[in-house]
């Protein structure tokens, strides 16, 4: 497949807090004891610290897709569905990670800005992006290219 585009966002604010996260419950193990909730507190941590410090997004031929970490967590749209996109930004409180918005389902790392992709479906999924304007216009060349 050819790369028409990858992007890889570093969600730096979630690598800090999870770290700080882990190492004030790694001292407190240290000072304290072991402890089994302890230590699920801290395999929990580090899992989500592996799965969720980085967001990339691939554009090959006919499919976007976006990936968590190393891309045990993805999505796949495929270009042909996506009716139309735009950039948006979100209030502080969507936070980040998976969930569900107004505006649809959020995929994010950082920052409030994302790009709405809107599905021939009526559904609606935002990508968070340090680049937005980037991401919409490869994202909207992409749906025109796919549609010839």
């Amino acid at each position: 497949m050819i790369k028409r585009y990858q992007h890889t966002q570093i969600g730096y604010l979630t690598i800090i807090a999870l770290a700080i996260a882990l190492f004030f419950i790694a001292y407190l193990v240290a000072v304290y004891g072991f402890n089994w909730i302890a230590f699920a507190v801290l395999i929990i941590l580090g899992v989500c610290l592996v799965l969720f410090a980085t967001l990339t997004v691939v554009i090959e031929e006919d499919v976007l897709e976006i990936r968590f970490g190393p891309g045990a967590i993805r999505k796949k749209f495929l270009l042909k569905d996506i009716e139309s996109c735009q950039v948006m930004k979100n209030p502080w409180y969507y936070g980040w990670g998976i969930r569900l918005t107004p505006h649809g389902w959020l995929y994010n790392v950082s920052g409030s800005y994302a790009v709405q992709v809107k599905m021939r479906t009526g559904k609606k999924y935002q990508i968070g992006t340090d680049v937005p304007n980037e991401l919409e216009k490869v994202i909207r060349q992409s749906i025109e290219s796919t549609a010839r």
